[in-house]
């Protein structure tokens, strides 16, 4: 890997240093997919769906001892 590339499976988080798992989109890891818990679309990367994760929103919900529901609830 050189200086300034990027690799899409290495373990670079979209926000670095916050507390989030979720990893950075790039041309080749774009978020894209939908979370897996709530449905919103363009949550996750494919490197998120394949570590397993949800989207941020749902992740703090579950942490926080809340639940999101489906995407387009009145709890949105």
């Amino acid at each position: 890997m050189h200086d300034h590339e990027y690799d899409e499976f290495t373990d670079e988080f979209a926000n670095p240093g916050g507390n989030s798992a979720l990893r950075r989109e790039t041309k080749r890891n774009p978020r894209n997919l939908p979370c897996p818990t709530c449905e919103r679309p363009n949550m996750l990367t494919p490197r998120d769906r394949d570590l397993g994760y949800q989207c941020d929103l749902c992740a703090d919900a579950l942490e926080g001892g809340s639940y999101y529901g489906s995407y387009g609830s009145s709890n949105y």
